[in-house]
């Protein structure tokens, strides 16, 4: 099969998966319990004068990004990727007005809600485990039940800092969670080239992923995780010890995000076989012991919470979400995060992670992760958000698609965001 027609046939084969996630539902009328299967939202079309500013800001950035990805300094390139992403997410996010941002954090279900109950961080992380379940008195909501305290304790520090505002502290979850694509920039320079990390930036920047980057927690744990992998490489190919304690900090600190997040191992594995050394295997180690013993001796045993957090889990609405649909419509709800121009570079990544190649096999290590996560039973719905933290790795494969599809890809890309965010009102 020619190169062409095996991206065609990829592409159709994400499409044909969407489509029938759409309309299983509706078929056998089954409450999959979400709104608009199978994404977490409303079907809600609208068009306003904010739209006007997304739509001139993401072709501005796609004719802009390509030249500046190839011809600037590579300090200049990181500058221009932050600044892309932060202006690509905002925009998106800003079509709504500032309601944009601040409608998530404002439900009593988020974190900010019950961020600004505690009264004392040491009381709360003592007692975090005995407020999980549904029926304890003055249970965590949705979100904060859902994870363990580190989020809490994130959105706590911000009230603690003054800002209680839910459309500053979306700025900031904003900004923090931009850093991510510099960071997945960083790992491709230090295990592949430069070369690569310029190829892969405009994709990063671009992809659908924006319209969930500006509006949950789960962006703050993407960065995270992102730069405690790219940490990670720098001591795998630098042989310094000093980061790979650092990257052992940060990838520590997920697993007290996002239980999730425990996942991210695979990847971090990844990044040692494609730096080809265990070097800073123990070290790492180290680290992610540091961040585990200060919040046992505080008083949360990650280990004890997470079977209660099951059972909550399976208390609440996800017992009632049918694992047979969702373990499969997971991946099309996903495919909205990455459009179908990831799907049709699957041959060639394919072919490029037998030859070694550094984006390719990252690539593969997240899709591994993704494929561990729906079969757990752990993401039923709402894998729009919960796997950014993986997906950052996957957005970039287009940049192996033949050079000429590259500008109708990337436009593509800029399209479905503004679709998603025009057509739908995304529930995070």
């Amino acid at each position: 099969m020619s190169s062409t027609r095996a991206a065609v046939a990829s592409a159709a084969v994400g499409l044909v998966l969407v489509a029938a996630a759409i309309a299983v539902p509706r078929w056998t009328d089954e409450d999959v319990r979400v709104h608009w299967p199978p994404l977490h939202a409303d079907w809600d079309p609208r068009f306003g004068l904010l739209t006007l500013p997304a739509i001139a800001i993401g072709l501005g950035l796609w004719v802009a990004l390509p030249r500046l990805a190839a011809t600037s300094s590579w300090r200049a390139l990181l500058a221009y990727a932050f600044a892309g992403t932060w202006l690509w997410t905002m925009a998106l996010a800003m079509t709504e007005g500032t309601d944009g941002l601040a409608r998530v954090f404002e439900r009593p279900g988020e974190y900010v809600y019950d961020a600004q109950r505690v009264d004392s961080i040491g009381t709360m992380l003592r007692t975090f485990i005995d407020h999980i379940p549904m029926d304890s008195p003055d249970h965590w909501h949705t979100h904060v039940a859902g994870h363990p305290p580190g989020a809490l304790l994130f959105f706590v520090l911000l009230d603690r800092l003054g800002i209680s505002d839910p459309f500053w502290i979306g700025v900031v979850v904003v900004t923090i969670g931009s850093t991510a694509v510099v960071a997945v920039l960083l790992t491709l320079k230090t295990l592949g080239s430069a070369r690569l990390a310029r190829q892969a930036m405009p994709w990063i920047v671009l992809a659908p992923t924006a319209v969930w980057m500006g509006v949950d927690g789960d962006a703050l744990f993407t960065a995270v995780a992102a730069w405690g992998l790219a940490l990670l490489a720098i001591a795998a190919v630098h042989r310094r010890p000093g980061a790979a304690v650092a990257a052992g900090l940060l990838l520590g600190a997920c697993v007290y995000l996002s239980y999730g997040l425990v996942l991210l191992g695979i990847l971090a594995v990844a990044i040692l076989v494609v730096g080809r050394t265990w070097r800073p295997l123990p070290w790492a180690l180290v680290g992610a012991v540091v961040v585990a013993a200060a919040f046992t001796a505080a008083g949360f045993e990650w280990w004890r919470a997470y079977p209660v957090l099951h059972d909550r889990y399976y208390a609440g609405i996800a017992s009632e979400r049918p694992y047979a649909y969702w373990v499969w419509a997971d991946v099309a709800a996903w495919t909205f995060t990455i459009g179908l121009v990831v799907w049709a570079a699957f041959p060639r990544a394919i072919r490029a992670f037998k030859q070694g190649d550094v984006m390719a096999r990252l690539a593969g290590a997240a899709l591994l992760t993704i494929l561990v996560a729906t079969l757990s039973g752990m993401s039923k719905a709402e894998v729009e958000r919960i796997w950014l933290p993986f997906t950052i790795w996957v957005v970039a494969l287009p940049s192996l698609l033949p050079e000429r599809w590259h500008r109708p890809a990337l436009l593509s890309q800029v399209v479905l965001a503004l679709c998603v965010q025009q057509l739908v009102l995304t529930r995070w």
